[in-house]
């Protein structure tokens, strides 16, 4: 007697969606920054660490 709806229709990734969730993705310690003109995004910037990890001699 219940019906089923789903709340949230599937929808295609549009590009910009696509490549904010590949920079992240892809890097282990960073950050991905969006850029946004007039409500629409127009660049995203990666930047990632790379980090070492010093043993000292004892």
């Amino acid at each position: 007697m219940s019906q089923v709806h789903s709340l949230n229709p599937v929808r295609r990734l549009s590009e910009a969606e696509e490549h904010i969730l590949n920079a992240i993705g892809q890097i282990r310690y960073g950050s991905v920054e969006v850029v946004i003109h007039d409500s629409r995004i127009v660049q995203i910037e990666k930047s990632e660490k790379v980090r070492f990890e010093t043993k000292r001699d004892a």
